[in-house]
């Protein structure tokens, strides 16, 4: 089903508004990705012009800065997300995502729906 990035065709009080313009093909949106704790798996998708953008699916590995050098750690599980209660209980791994790793507690600070890669910072 698409999703449209435009304003709401009904007022507060129920009532409707009238269109200014017809839907355009930039007003298009995508669903959540939902990426989530699991064995690696990217997808890239078509993106405005000849762009592309690469989301993460699953994945077991969070880079993290250890000692002045950077590191693929495994994720061991999610112990909490700011966003929402249920992405915990669900392994959604999204921006301030709090997981679990050899090294310590690790937030993530990329946005791996977005960016392709979850990279994150000890706070512990």
């Amino acid at each position: 089903m698409a999703v449209r990035h435009d304003r709401s065709m009904t007022k507060k009080s129920g009532g409707r508004k009238r269109p200014y313009r017809k839907s355009r093909k930039y007003d298009l949106g995508d669903e959540f990705s939902e990426p989530e704790l699991g064995e690696q798996r990217i997808e890239t998708k078509d993106s405005r012009g000849t762009e592309s953008k690469t989301t993460v699916r699953r994945e077991s590995r969070v880079n993290v800065p250890v000692d002045g050098e950077v590191q693929g750690v495994e994720i061991q599980s999610v112990d909490d997300n700011p966003a929402n209660d249920n992405f915990v209980r669900r392994s959604l791994l999204t921006k301030g995502t709090v997981v679990s790793t050899q090294e310590g507690k690790v937030r993530v600070t990329s946005r791996p729906g977005q960016d392709g890669v979850v990279n994150g910072v000890l706070i512990e």
